[in-house]
C-alpha cells in the first residue's frame, strides 16, 4: 500500500491544470495541504499547516512540493526535528533570497541550507524564471537531495505546458519505492 502523500503547492496554489492538482485527481492518496492565503503567504502559517498535517497521517508521508511549497517543506524540516517524513519531492524551488524575489516570498528567507532528515528529489529546469540553475545545485546539496535537470522546462507548471507531466509522476513512484520499508 502506498504511503499518505501531501501536495504542497506554491504561491497562489496550483490551479486546476497544474499537475499537481491532476495526480490529486487521479490517485487517492494524494491530500492538498491548504493554507489560509494562498496570494499572501504567511511562514508560520504555512509550516504550521504542514506540520498539522504531517501530524495528521497515520504513517509518515511523502511530500509533494512545488516552488514556494518546497521552502515551506524545507523550512518545516529545519523546525520540526522530531516529526518523521519518508521522502520528498522538491519541483522548482522558489529562491525567495534572489534579489528580483517578489514581496511575497521575502518572509521566507533566509532558506535553511542543511541536510535533510529525510530521502529527497529536486527537480529543477534549467530555464526557470525563479531559480537559477547554480543555485539549484546549491541546494541539492546543501539538502542532500538528487538534482534531476529536465531541461529548459520554465517553473515547470501549468504555464510551462506541463499538465499530467508523466516523467514527475514516475519520480514521485520511485520515491515512493525508495523510501518503502
Amino acid at each position: 500500500m502506498s504511503p499518505p502523500i501531501l501536495v504542497l503547492p506554491g504561491l497562489y496554489g496550483s490551479g486546476p491544470t497544474h499537475w499537481q492538482s491532476l495526480w490529486e485527481r487521479r490517485r487517492e492518496n494524494l491530500t492538498r495541504v491548504a493554507q489560509r492565503d494562498w496570494a499572501r503567504p504567511d511562514r508560520e502559517e504555512w509550516v504550521a499547516a504542514l506540520n498539522r498535517a504531517v501530524a495528521g497521517c497515520g504513517e509518515p508521508p511523502i511530500l509533494v512540493a512545488h516552488s514556494l511549497g518546497c521552502l515551506t517543506a524545507i523550512l518545516w524540516a529545519a523546525s520540526h526535528t522530531g516529526s518523521v517524513v519518508r521522502g520528498a519531492l522538491l519541483v522548482a524551488p522558489s529562491d525567495s533570497e534572489r534579489d528580483d524575489a517578489p514581496p511575497e516570498l521575502t518572509g521566507f528567507r533566509p532558506i535553511p541550507m542543511q541536510r535533510l532528515p529525510f530521502a529527497s528529489i529536486l527537480v529543477a529546469s534549467s530555464a526557470d524564471p525563479y531559480l537559477a540553475v547554480e543555485r539549484s545545485f546549491s541546494f541539492a546539496r546543501a539538502w542532500g537531495s538528487r538534482r534531476v535537470d529536465i531541461g529548459p522546462a520554465g517553473h515547470i507548471n501549468a504555464a510551462s505546458g506541463f499538465g499530467p507531466w508523466p516523467s514527475g509522476e514516475a519520480l514521485l513512484d520511485e520515491l515512493v519505492e525508495m523510501t518503502a520499508g
